[in-house]
């Protein structure tokens, strides 16, 4: 077991600045309004740093430093901007732990995922666009003897980028990594509830890209993010977020006719079929685990598996043992180790997350374990704590169909197969699902019959980088990794080119 030292204790792996300007030109600069804002950790809900209040004048100042690297960034070649992103890589590997320690002190979760996923992946990211880019090949076509028509990737320009709250410095890689392969400058907006991870990592990686390539503006969504999303200067917006700010964010778009990305909210269902309780081997075991994934990252998972779907022969029996499983999470100190749920992200989605633990309960839903707010006691009797909940009830009610984003489950049950899709496509959403079962064929014809862009089979809340990621419905628009994201930034150029010494004969 480990408990890292609080940032400002004696023996903390890392530091935060006492404030932390917007970073504009390779540089850090004040705001131009002059205005901060505090930011607490959810761990204790104690200031710890100012962020600069962003608004229109910086974002605009940010736009004219990314319109000025863009071009020298867009002629790079693709080995160069690979190197770029390994370096960047490698030195967030080096410095893991204070990286980690940091998201942690910043959103609430636990340290150990920090460590095991979320600094990891994003490291991946990198390395693996790294690697896309140096593959990526245009295309030639003979359209006969004398005529080719030959096709260019060629950068968008700048791009806004507007990063959630749940995992600010994963997500950040998410967007960051493809853009930069793809030769594009960028303008990120880190969400104001976590905005100061991302500084911890821009301390690390700021002399490895040219100045103005990468630039951050900090700053409220009425204040830096509408304004970054409408600026003329942007080729393209990419949102990570709740579904309501994603269809403003489509129509900030929409004035100056730029592509934007989404990938926005979820109600995911996870289906559980009689044949994964015929032993109970390692499978059940890894079923079971795949039920208390709900609560991962404290719930604030857009692909959070919030609705599990039992089937009714071994529903009381499956259904009692996830229970007990989720009753073992250990629920503490977010920077030990051990602790498997840390704080919410923020005071206002710790009561928005305890408005539907009551909703649940006036509806009539049967709480089965949790239902209220945790105190840990001492310093963290401050923090943003809620209980690992689980409801049974029917998937008609509030808490089945809207998203909750905390440690929510809402549990029913189903017949058979045709039960278990109807109810799991009863969602305005479709971001995520999960299928579990020992039969292949009802493993494949779930996962197709779901109307869904991820169907984990057998698992649950893994994120390779080479698997593309997105929604159906109104879970978004577009892709997030695998190589297929280097379209979402960039254009295609054709040349058509007549080898012919002749004239058409035109006129």
């Amino acid at each position: 077991m480990t408990r890292y030292a609080s940032p400002g204790e004696p023996g903390s792996v890392v530091s935060f600045q006492p404030r932390y300007d917007h970073f504009i030109g390779g540089e850090y600069v004040p705001p131009i309004k002059g205005r901060y804002f505090e930011n607490p950790t959810p761990v204790t809900g104690e200031t710890f740093t100012e962020i600069a209040r962003g608004t229109a004048e910086d974002v605009d100042h940010a736009v004219r430093a990314a319109v000025g690297a863009e071009a020298a960034w867009g002629r790079t070649s693709p080995v160069e901007r690979a190197e770029v992103l390994n370096r960047i890589a490698d030195t967030l590997e080096r410095h893991l732990e204070a990286v980690a320690v940091a998201e942690s002190w910043d959103n609430g979760k636990p340290v150990r995922e920090a460590l095991a996923a979320d600094i990891p992946l994003a490291v991946d990211h990198f390395r693996y666009f790294a690697a896309a880019i140096r593959a990526q090949e245009g295309a030639l076509s003979q359209l006969d003897a004398d005529t080719v028509a030959y096709h260019f990737h060629e950068p968008l320009g700048v791009v806004g980028q507007i990063i959630p709250w749940n995992f600010p410095i994963l997500m950040a890689a998410w967007k960051l990594a493809p853009a930069l392969a793809a030769g594009d400058t960028v303008v990120l907006k880190p969400a104001e509830q976590t905005p100061a991870s991302i500084h911890v990592v821009l301390g690390l990686i700021a002399d490895l890209v040219p100045p103005g390539v990468v630039n951050v503006v900090n700053g409220f969504g009425v204040e830096a993010g509408k304004p970054l999303a409408r600026h003329r200067g942007i080729q393209k917006v990419a949102f990570t977020g709740e579904t309501t700010t994603g269809r403003l964010i489509m129509q900030y778009a929409s004035e100056n006719i730029i592509p934007v990305t989404l990938e926005l909210g979820g109600k995911s269902p996870n289906i559980f079929f009689r044949d994964v309780a015929d032993l109970r081997d390692a499978f059940y075991d890894k079923a079971q685990e795949g039920f208390a994934m709900f609560a991962l990252n404290q719930g604030e998972v857009c692909t959070c598996p919030s609705r599990a779907l039992i089937q009714s022969s071994i529903y009381s029996s499956f259904l009692a043992d996830g229970v007990a499983r989720v009753k073992r999470i250990r629920q503490g100190h977010p920077l030990d180790t051990e602790t498997m749920i840390g704080a919410q992200a923020s005071n206002d989605q710790l009561e928005k997350i305890l408005s539907y633990i009551d909703i649940g309960k006036e509806e009539g839903a049967h709480v089965l374990t949790g239902g209220a707010r945790a105190d840990l006691g001492g310093e963290l009797s401050g923090g943003y704590y809620v209980e690992p909940t689980i409801f049974e009830g029917d998937n008609k009610m509030r808490i089945f169909q809207e998203e909750i984003f905390g440690p929510v489950l809402s549990v029913t049950k189903f017949d058979e197969y045709a039960d278990a899709i109807k109810i799991a496509n009863d969602s305005l959403y479709g971001l995520g699902a999960g299928v579990w079962t020992r039969d292949g064929t009802t493993a494949y014809r779930a996962a197709r019959e779901i109307q869904a862009g991820r169907v984990w089979t057998n698992c649950y809340h893994a994120y390779p980088a080479h698997a593309a990621f997105g929604g159906y419905k109104q879970s978004g628009i577009g892709r997030e990794n695998h190589k297929m994201m280097l379209d979402h930034y960039q254009q295609t150029k054709n040349v058509l080119v007549s080898y012919a010494p002749n004239a058409q004969g035109f006129f």
